[in-house]
């Protein structure tokens, strides 16, 4: 361990000597200079157009935050001797092509002797811009902060770049998920996929039903350790976030040019909704049910929110009193998230209550349904209707291929990659997220010294990652979005572990959505995530070790 270590720092050192650019993630072209520019307490920075405002305040915050420098914004300074943020002039190679094939966030940065410049095809393109810049202040506080010279080209490789995060097993407060939005902005990451409702708690204010958070909010314990726990903690757990901070919340992203999509989970993973409205139930008058082997805390009688993690037999009942209540809280839901996108679930949804309803077997007959499986599909093709009549689209987890995928649907593909493959080659879109790959709740060492729910997920094994498969035609990759890690929260009970188990498996996720397949390089990779731990101690942030250890310091093979 202290050899790796010591040849770790000799890199370092010969990295920091270097005249290297420490971007993560790797742009698509990018040409070192020989000198250095000086940014101090005169440099102003001056924006170029309208729209490039929440860039430049962007910039203006992290410096005075993180260096103690207080720079100016103009509209009406020289170009000279400042940092300059600007939108690019047109390229008429790119106006000649196909629009839908272009995706937007494209820019050039150049620092040379007479300042920065800052060039976005777009806003989003001209924030990114401001990404990178910020990776090139040194890690100080100080009166002027010297960054290398050099010539950036960039632009991102997919669409959609995703970190999920669920509150529903361990709830986060407003300011994380703040944070967590920041963590995505500064890795150009632009998708937050919140995952809001689960058997263990409803986090989604709706005014229409309080009694969701009221009593679906909260649990009256939680097991301790692993499934299936060494005990209770025997303590009320749970909180919510209202309309109001949710606004704020979705507001504070798009300022970061990151979307916020909401999970609303269906049919199954539904313990939560029916605790607080059991007709929502196939059985309503029957009590929640909890493996016999876990500890309980409180009643057993009547529909309790879940203490323990799994998947559970009481799901949504397909019934108009369910489909009416699903309707209004999406209503609701819509009016909080401008997002295209609505995630609504759709995994691990056991079939035995409907196979025990009197109620869902005369429905498969009446709606001339194969079995349950095409019960659950004519769900999803239920609520996806009515979403699409609101000018939404739904997002599923893979299993809602299953009896039949519904007209519009874009695919998760959670379970390895073939639900993703077989969605594309129907012509779905499909986002990949295999747990293999892009569950960042998997362990990241194997010396790991807090529980986790198992698994091993290296950086290495994400750098390797690939989201287009093999298998796909060119045709049908064009249907792959992007890919996206989650982060479920069984096992993290503060905000510390979420840092985590996201740090640094983050950075690496983010050079597999941005940076192009031929610029890809492990080694080279290696050599700037030296610099992003510096970063991450500079931040304050509480990241895995877990890179130093040996025995996890195997390459991966590309995948």
């Amino acid at each position: 361990m202290k050899k790796r270590f010591f040849a770790i720092c000799l890199l370092a050192s010969i990295f920091s000597m270097a005249q290297e650019s420490p971007i993560i993630p790797q742009p698509a072209s990018l040409t070192m200079g020989k000198g250095r520019f000086e940014v101090n307490n005169k440099t102003q920075i001056l924006i170029m157009g309208a729209g490039l405002e929440k860039s430049a305040k962007y910039l203006q915050d992290y410096l005075k935050q993180m260096h103690g420098l207080q720079l100016n914004i103009s509209t009406k300074a020289n170009i000279k001797g400042n940092i300059v943020i600007s939108y690019a002039k047109p390229d008429a190679k790119k106006q000649k092509a196909n629009a839908s094939t272009i995706i937007p966030g494209a820019y050039a940065l150049d620092v040379n002797q007479n300042g920065v410049i800052i060039e976005g095809e777009n806003e989003a393109g001209a924030f990114y811009g401001v990404q990178s810049l910020i990776q090139l202040f040194p890690y100080t506080k100080a009166n002027t902060l010297s960054i290398p010279q050099l010539s950036v080209k960039d632009e991102p490789r997919f669409a959609y770049r995703g970190m999920h995060l669920d509150v529903a097993r361990h709830f986060f407060p407003v300011e994380f998920i703040k944070k967590y939005i920041d963590f995505i902005a500064m890795y150009k990451l632009n998708t937050f996929h919140w995952h809001l409702t689960e058997d263990q708690g409803w986090r989604i204010e709706i005014k229409k039903y309080p009694r969701l958070t009221e009593v679906g909010g909260f649990r009256n314990g939680t097991i301790i350790g692993r499934y299936p726990g060494t005990g209770n903690t025997n303590t009320r757990y749970g909180g919510f976030y209202t309309q109001a901070q949710i606004k704020e919340i979705v507001k504070y992203a798009a300022d970061r040019y990151v979307e916020v999509i909401p999970e609303i989970e269906l049919p199954g993973h539904s313990s939560a909704a029916i605790a607080a409205y059991p007709e929502l139930s196939c059985f309503p008058d029957s009590s929640t049910k909890h493996p016999s082997n876990t500890a309980w805390n409180g009643p057993t009688s009547g529909k309790q929110v879940q203490q323990v993690w799994g998947v559970f037999e009481d799901v949504f009942a397909p019934t108009e009193t369910t489909f009416k209540f699903l309707e209004n809280v999406f209503d609701e839901v819509i009016q909080l998230f401008p997002s295209k996108y609505i995630h609504i679930g759709g995994d691990e949804c056991p079939k035995e209550a409907w196979k025990k309803s009197a109620y869902c077997q005369q429905l498969i007959k009446d709606k001339g349904l194969k079995d349950e499986h095409g019960l659950q599909s004519y769900f999803i093709q239920r609520i996806e209707k009515y979403l699409n009549s609101k000018g939404k689209q739904i997002i599923g987890w893979d299993e809602i291929l299953e009896g039949g995928l519904a007209p519009n649907a874009t695919v998760m593909s959670w379970r390895g990659e073939q639900g993703g493959i077989e969605a594309a080659k129907q012509k779905h879109n499909v986002i990949m997220t295999p747990g293999g790959w892009m569950y960042f709740d998997h362990k990241q060492s194997k010396n790991e010294d807090s529980v986790t729910i198992g698994g091993y997920t290296t950086i290495q094994k994400v750098y390797s990652y690939e989201p287009i498969p093999k298998a796909l035609s060119t045709e049908d990759a064009k249907y792959v979005l992007g890919a996206q890690a989650n982060v479920w929260t069984e096992y993290m009970t503060n905000t510390a572990k979420v840092e985590y188990q996201i740090f640094p498996r983050m950075s690496a996720l983010s050079e597999v959505l941005w940076t192009p397949k031929s610029q890809k390089n492990w080694p080279n990779f290696e050599k700037r995530l030296l610099q992003a731990f510096k970063r991450y101690d500079w931040m304050g942030l509480n990241y895995s070790k877990a890179f130093f250890d040996p025995a996890n310091n195997t390459p991966e093979p590309s995948k």
